[in-house]
């Protein structure tokens, strides 16, 4: 009988953001051909054009950047010209599956929270900038 190696438990991060509008510039970056490429090969879906923004502040929020920060996440690897970055399986409002993308910007603002999801999110949640929303973050 041989010795069954134990592997170490997934995280998860719940957490609770408010729903804001970003630049408009995610429905442009997800559609970008190598960028869907490397969501579908390495998160298993193609993004739906844009991304769900959330704002995230406050104790809990700093120690799962933290976290968010030292786990090594599924990286995307950036054609020339363009930031790489890391992702992380996500469940908003317990309905709707994604990803957080973090890129590797040290000027990206430390309370933004970017979901990409095959779905419209804001659509199908319903929601408008301001509300609340649940989430849970898989590390």
């Amino acid at each position: 009988m041989g010795v069954t190696e134990r592997l170490p438990e997934a995280q998860t991060l719940v957490l609770e953001g408010e729903v804001c509008s970003g630049l408009g510039e995610g429905a442009n970056f997800t559609q970008l051909p190598w960028v869907r490429r490397e969501f579908l090969a390495k998160l298993g879906f193609v993004p739906y054009p844009g991304t769900f923004n959330l704002r995230l502040e406050g104790p809990e929020w700093n120690e799962a950047r933290r976290v968010l920060t030292r786990e090594p996440g599924i990286a995307i690897t950036a054609e020339p010209g363009f930031c790489a970055a890391k992702c992380f399986h996500v469940v908003v409002a317990g309905r709707i599956t994604g990803a957080v993308v973090l890129p590797e910007l040290s000027a990206y603002p430390p309370d933004k929270f970017e979901v990409i999801s095959a779905v419209p999110v804001r659509q199908t949640l319903a929601v408008t900038d301001g509300d609340r929303i649940a989430l849970r973050v898989l590390c």
